[in-house]
């Protein structure tokens, strides 16, 4: 279950960051900003009381909004999206993984 909740809050803040860059052009996606993180703290919050110990929680939950938002605003907005962005966050989900591993033992 603390999975689901943390795939739930991992959608919500890139939803409220994808809004927030909506907002600079049209003033009506600051409701979904609110909405988005609002919505993204309260999935968090119940990832830890399911009990992911936050050091995983936040790794995952950092790692994955920066992997799916740099995405995003590539195919959106056309931002850019180069060799060595693609690489910066291979390593952080590298290190996410690391740390994953290593709370194992």
């Amino acid at each position: 279950m603390a999975y689901v909740l943390l795939i739930g809050a991992i959608v919500f803040e890139v939803a409220g960051t994808t809004s927030l860059r909506l907002a600079v052009d049209n003033n009506r996606w600051y409701g979904g900003v609110v909405v988005g993180y609002i919505m993204a703290f309260v999935m968090l919050s119940l990832t830890l009381s399911n009990g992911m110990p936050l050091g995983i929680t936040y790794g995952i939950w950092a790692a994955a909004g920066v992997a799916i938002t740099a995405i995003i605003s590539r195919a959106l907005f056309k931002e850019p999206l180069t060799w060595l962005m693609s690489l910066g966050i291979v390593l952080i989900m590298g290190g996410v993984l690391l740390i994953e591993l290593g709370a194992a033992h």
